[in-house]
């Protein structure tokens, strides 16, 4: 059955005004009401307090903003909730990241579009509401799509980001102006969606497919959040691949492919060319492309597929890239050329040469998104943009005395960057690793990649089901460090421990000892938490 039939037991065309292009009013339908009790059924209790994320109202939303007894009232000013109402939307917020995280993993991807075109066919196409960057690649996607969304923002537009995974709740995924979504907005919207979640989801029973995965769903709420918002540009990092991942129902105006390497084989394919292939999906007929260094059987796999769609590409190393890099106090100073300027003196807040290449990117994507490639962006407010950028997890600095440094690398390509930057941008006299891997992944390739910088390294694991055995992690650090090297710790904070400790006695022998905690998202994410970096 065409999902688009079972419209007709709801109230209301698509496009109608009172809900503002995300379906119809439906707060009395009992339609709505089994939609939402599909989509929140058994969720259990609640997960815990939601960190804030702005010290006006804990990021919740305009109706939890904290006004004096005396203000006066603004016009069309959200009232703020009473207590039971604030509780009762939490809950909600809750429940709802409890029910999605428990459908089809992002880990896991289906060679179709069907179900997530299907959905945003009910939901009005939000996703042709609004010019879309899209960046796909293997390692670096997500500093990039942050560069690019706050060099837009810089240059006077409202922006739209959508990246993935998160560090430490949903929200963290879909942001506006960089600001992650209020669980106002977050709740508000999924509410609009659940309807036409439900329709898709019987939809696909009937056929005998699964239901919307999670990514899926996380996709659509974040166009319709977008288009409800609404926002001058989208800024769309893939979840896996290209070609068939959930944010490839946009046709985007710019193409970003960041450094393709080897990760997730059983799903891209066993090879470079394969994977390349995968992601070149995203470049679509008469878009304009922005391509990262590659290796030469990626380049040719990308630059066919450009051919293919008439796509005009810009290169890096070619019409674009890094001029000049010096490292400097909190990050580095760049000058920087993109296909039509030229911009010197930018300060960018992260480290290593990586990052530098990726704001080079960021500069394409800026250009080609606003002059087509031709026109020169305001430098000051290039300057403006990358001084202000952030990625959290990616050689963070949580803590200090001894320095703490966080980062997702989860593949050897990203951990040999990460050794790189290391080198570059720091200088201990020891560095104490604390490693944990998931299983899918290859830890060899990520340790021996991290041993040149590394004194000694800590294994322990995450909490992900998806962690690899502490023992069987264990054996492959011995063989590459030796076992003088190598400590073993079964839970994350006891590794942290142990690190630290290690650190401070080295730092009392030789001064400036750190230590690094890599090895997966989920792994940057639960240190940052113990560290006291919840927010992301």
């Amino acid at each position: 059955m065409d999902p688009r039939d079972e419209l007709d037991d709801l109230n209301g065309p698509l496009d109608g005004d009172e809900d503002d292009d995300l379906g119809p009013d439906a707060e009395d339908d009992e339609e709505l009401e089994d939609a939402e009790g599909h989509l929140l059924e058994a969720a259990g209790d609640p997960r815990g307090e939601m960190a804030p994320d702005d010290d006006e109202d804990g990021g919740l939303g305009p109706a939890f903003d904290l006004v004096p007894d005396d203000a006066p009232e603004a016009p069309g000013e959200a009232v703020p909730l009473t207590d039971d109402e604030a509780d009762d939307l939490l809950t909600r917020y809750q429940r709802i990241e409890a029910v999605l995280t428990r459908r089809w993993p992002e880990s896991r991807i289906e060679p179709t579009l069907d179900r997530i075109a299907g959905l945003v066919d009910l939901l009005g196409d939000p996703q042709r509401a609004v010019p879309v960057i899209h960046v796909a690649g293997t390692n670096g996607k997500t500093s990039t799509a942050r560069m690019i969304e706050s060099l837009l923002r810089s240059l006077g537009l409202r922006t739209g980001l959508f990246t993935s995974p998160h560090l430490h709740n949903l929200r963290e995924r879909i942001r506006i102006d960089g600001a992650p979504v209020d669980i106002e907005r977050f709740v508000t919207v999924h509410d609009d969606i659940a309807p036409y979640v439900a329709i898709v989801d019987r939809s696909s029973a009937n056929s005998g497919g699964p239901e919307l995965s999670f990514f899926e769903i996380m996709t659509g709420l974040a166009f319709a959040t977008f288009a409800d918002a609404p926002v001058d540009v989208v800024i769309l990092e893939t979840g896996m691949g290209g070609t068939w991942d959930a944010t490839n129902v946009a046709d985007a105006a710019v193409a970003v492919i960041t450094p393709i390497a080897l990760d997730h084989m059983d799903y891209l394919g066993p090879d470079l060319a394969s994977i390349a292939g995968e992601k070149a999906g995203i470049i679509k007929s008469g878009s304009s492309v922005v391509l990262a260094a590659q290796e030469l059987p990626v380049a040719e796999v990308l630059l066919r597929r450009c051919l293919e769609t008439e796509a005009v590409a810009a290169r890096e190393g070619v019409e674009f890239g890094v001029v000049d890099r010096t490292p400097a106090v909190g990050g580095q100073l760049l000058t920087l050329q993109g296909p039509a300027g030229r911009y010197d003196e930018v300060f960018l807040p992260l480290f290593g040469a990586h990052q530098a290449a990726n704001a080079a990117i960021a500069i394409a994507a800026a250009e080609a998104f606003l002059g087509g490639g031709g026109t020169a962006l305001n430098p000051d407010l290039v300057r403006q943009g990358f001084a202000t950028v952030e990625s959290p997890g990616r050689l963070e600095v949580v803590r200090r005395g001894p320095t703490v440094v966080v980062d997702a690398a989860h593949n050897p390509h990203g951990a040999r960057a990460l050794a790189a930057a290391v080198a570059d941008g720091f200088e201990f006299s020891a560095l104490i690793g604390v490693v944990a891997v998931l299983s899918d992944k290859d830890a060899r390739g990520v340790l021996e990649a991290l041993e040149p910088v590394l004194t000694e390294v800590v294994i322990t694991r995450s909490s992900s089901p998806r962690a690899t055995d502490v023992d069987t992690l264990a054996a492959i650090a011995v063989d590459i460090f030796g076992a003088e090297r190598v400590e073993v710790a079964a839970r994350l904070s006891d590794a942290l421990d142990i690190a630290v400790e290690r650190a401070d006695d080295a730092a009392g022998e030789l001064g400036g000892a750190g230590v690094l905690v890599t090895g997966s998202v989920v792994t940057a994410a639960e240190a940052r938490s113990l560290l006291g970096r919840g927010e992301a």
